[in-house]
């Protein structure tokens, strides 16, 4: 089972940026499709960028433009870069590796990390 180390969360005001890493253990990593959600108080678990293992990405229309998914295969590490922060991006902020694309949809390995905080201040 792969073990999952988010870290980058932090409080920054609205406009500015944010780098969150996922730190990945175990073999086959740059062979899997993996994915950033973010959870916000009394929501559902939302999925923010997806990238295939071919490199394909794919982002939520509300950060699109703003966010960047990308990986470091010798490094096990995803990371999302996240740009002109807003508000409403304050959350918790979770990846997910080794999902499935169905139909162009990833669907979530069931493992997940300890998250991280982002809190975007007005």
């Amino acid at each position: 089972q792969v073990q999952l180390v988010e870290s980058g969360g932090d409080l920054v005001q609205a406009g500015g940026s944010l780098r969150l890493s996922c730190a990945a253990s175990g073999n086959g990593f740059m062979r899997k499709s993996m994915a950033w959600y973010r959870q916000a108080p009394g929501m559902q678990r939302d999925l923010v960028a997806g990238i295939h293992f071919s490199g394909r990405k794919a982002y939520a229309d509300s950060v699109k433009d703003r966010f960047t998914i990308s990986r470091d295969n010798a490094k096990n590490t995803l990371y999302l870069q996240m740009n002109n922060l807003k508000p409403e991006d304050t959350a918790v902020y979770y990846c997910n590796v080794g999902g499935t694309y169905v139909q162009g949809h990833y669907i979530a390995n069931p493992s997940w990390g300890q998250g991280t905080q982002v809190t975007v201040s007005s």
